[in-house]
């Protein structure tokens, strides 16, 4: 979620490398400088000798997708959100969960008509935070997808949120003021905390494998994916159920975005206010929803005859180190995170045709990540990149989930959605952004790009399943 307005949150003090000066405690701090991470060797015709990173073989070690679910916008079925998102339909409206008339941003990418019928009863989906149920359900329909059969000691749920339940937390915080803590209900600790996510998966399924959450911003999705792969990679699990979840939807989270100036305000045309990479963009639109997919070992995929969707190549994740929502202006911090995930995945740049962007649709920041996307890519004839948060609005935590499933979605299909609202497109992005129509492409090895308030990075890449 990096890079608020030019004219947010300037005055923070909070701005530690600026200008570092000596610590007693670590005196070198001001002499440190970016250590530049391992550069690939070119693979071009003149060079045949030159051969690509070594990707993984050891079946132990090989992590790919078998399922995935989701809640958005566009429903809870993984196929019909793709089909909207390359028909190009926008998911943003108005508000009308509660009065925002008041406020200077009055729509959202807003999940109506949400039902967890099937997968919460009744009792518990009452006293749920949205959060809390929008995982729980995507979770679910990820284990649909992945035909399960499986060892429940051996399998971990990893769902982080950048906000946790919001609902739940501001409830709370008005019963205590206006009735007292008599009426605070005991769900309002449970049901706030960000770990509860994962917990609550994992006790509905009975999974007993690594269980937690990460909450890094409108990076924690990635960072999920990043970790759980790690998880499988080093044996502590067989299967891991990884993503994001968030429903920050309500009048604190609205008006906590409004005072940082990171909202569009084109309240008059909802379904353009989120235009990625566009000269007349004004700022982002919020989102909602849950994105989840399993991830297992190869070896333990082939054991089941799992149904194999794509395969997790690697991650990295990293930190700016700068500033608590601008982005690095040298872009240091994006390129050398996208470098060290094209590293970890034994992926050359030159093989990787297109990006799944974290494109928020402010004004610095969707510069900042092309700047940074340069950097690596020096031919930016050869990638197409896309903006999913065009159509669904930047759903936060769950945004790389939401955002994930769309690319996995891209490469089983050789379809990319486009990116709609590009009206006035930028003149120094010289990549191709899928503008208004969905294109067909064939993708070799995909990347998608996470970025989050506190300069939290995160980068993953994916590709076509080849045994």
């Amino acid at each position: 979620m990096q890079a608020l307005q030019p004219s947010s949150l300037r005055a923070s003090s909070l701005n530690p490398l600026k200008n570092p000066k000596p610590s007693p405690r670590f005196p070198n701090v001001s002499r440190l400088t970016p250590t530049p991470t391992k550069k690939f060797s070119s693979i071009t015709a003149s060079s045949p000798t030159v051969s690509a990173p070594k990707r993984e073989t050891d079946p132990k070690k090989r992590v790919v997708i078998t399922g995935m679910g989701l809640v958005s916008v566009f429903g809870n079925d993984v196929d019909s959100y793709y089909d909207k998102l390359l028909a190009g339909e926008s998911g943003i409206g108005l508000i009308d969960r509660f009065d925002a008339s008041k406020f200077p941003t009055r729509f959202a990418g807003q999940i109506r008509d949400f039902s967890s019928e099937g997968y919460i009863d009744g009792k518990n989906d009452r006293r749920l935070d949205d959060c809390l149920r929008y995982c729980i359900v995507a979770g679910k329909k990820a284990l649909e997808d992945a035909d399960l059969g499986i060892d429940r000691e051996r399998t971990g749920v990893l769902v982080g949120t950048g906000m946790g339940g919001l609902t739940v937390f501001s409830d709370g915080v008005e019963n205590l003021i206006e009735r007292g803590y008599r009426k605070i209900t005991p769900f309002f600790i449970p049901y706030a905390i960000t770990n509860m996510s994962s917990a609550l998966l994992a006790i509905e399924l009975g999974f007993m494998g690594p269980n937690y959450s990460i909450s890094t911003a409108c990076a924690t999705s990635n960072y999920c994916f990043y970790a759980a792969a790690n998880h499988i990679r080093r044996g502590e699990a067989e299967l891991m159920m990884a993503g994001g979840t968030e429903a920050a939807i309500i009048p604190i989270g609205l008006g906590g975005f409004v005072a940082c100036r990171a909202l569009s305000q084109r309240n008059d045309d909802p379904r353009t206010a989120s235009r990625p990479w566009d000269k007349d963009r004004d700022g982002f639109v919020m989102g909602e929803g849950a994105g989840v997919l399993v991830m297992e070992s190869l070896e333990h995929a082939m054991k089941r005859g799992a149904p194999i969707i794509a395969e997790y190549l690697g991650g990295a994740v990293n930190c700016d180190a700068h500033h608590m929502t601008d982005p690095r202006a040298d872009g240091f911090g994006v390129s050398s995170c996208i470098e060290r995930s094209l590293e970890d995945a034994g992926v050359s740049p030159e093989e990787v045709n297109y990006i799944n962007a974290h494109a928020t649709s402010t004004l610095v920041g969707d510069l900042a990540e092309i700047n940074a996307v340069k950097k690596v890519f020096k031919n930016a004839s050869d990638i197409q990149i896309n903006a999913t948060k065009s159509m669904i609005g930047h759903c936060l935590g769950a945004a790389g989930g939401l955002e994930a499933i769309a690319t996995v979605k891209a490469i089983a299909t050789g379809w990319l959605h486009p990116s709609i609202n590009q009206f006035n497109p930028e003149s120094s992005v010289e990549f191709d952004t899928v503008a208004n129509k969905k294109q067909q492409h064939e993708v070799n090895v995909a990347i998608s790009n996470s970025f989050g308030f506190g300069g939290h990075n995160s980068v993953v890449a994916f590709s076509a399943f080849k045994p």
